[in-house]
């Protein structure tokens, strides 16, 4: 009898630890936790008078989003580019409401309040600025870090009133205080594609 319950004690541990491997593999293949690499989202830039300005697409990959802009219609030199934190453009582009910000951080991409070892950055929709040509042109790809385009995490684009992109007037000057970027000259909401 003795040696009946030795095996038995000694299955028991052995099975459950073949279920928790099985658990880990399971969870380890459906992606459990990690961003659905390949979702895509749009937005059609419109001006404040409807006239289309272009398009800025986004895809999910596995560490951020690639933003990638084909804008026309500028005046040359520097733009401000933001994701902004709701999903609406009309009546005017100020109901897109402000920069898209779901860590509750400070703005910019580079000031002196952050250090070395922090792990977090600016708003989530602090975008590098987009450069237009003479002829009003803009071609930019971009890596955004501070989003997703899955849904349900706090710095997903696609929460409860989504998101939109807006072109500013001025470059934003990245730093810790939101610098006069003037006037919303392009705006689009961002769809799931």
């Amino acid at each position: 009898m003795t040696g009946k319950l030795g095996l038995a004690v000694l299955l028991v541990p052995t099975a459950i630890i073949v279920v928790v491997a099985l658990g880990l593999l399971v969870a380890r293949s459906s992606g459990a936790g990690q961003p659905k690499v390949g979702l895509t989202a749009e937005a059609a830039l419109e001006s404040p008078s409807g006239d289309s300005m272009g398009t800025v697409r986004f895809r999910q990959a596995a560490t951020g989003v690639l933003v990638m802009a084909d804008v026309k219609g500028l005046t040359p030199g520097g733009h401000a580019f933001i994701i902004h934190e709701a999903g609406a453009c009309t009546p005017d582009f100020s109901a897109a409401g402000d920069h898209f910000n779901p860590a509750d951080v400070q703005h910019g991409l580079v000031h002196p309040a952050w250090k070395g070892d922090e792990s977090g950055g600016g708003h989530g929709g602090d975008l590098p600025n987009i450069y237009a040509a003479a002829d009003g042109s803009a071609r930019a790809d971009f890596f955004a870090v501070g989003v997703t385009l899955d849904m349900g995490p706090r710095h997903s684009l696609f929460d409860a009133d989504n998101s939109a992109i807006i072109v500013h007037e001025k470059p934003d000057s990245y730093g810790e205080g939101e610098s006069d970027t003037g006037n919303r000259v392009a705006c689009g909401v961002i769809r799931p594609r």
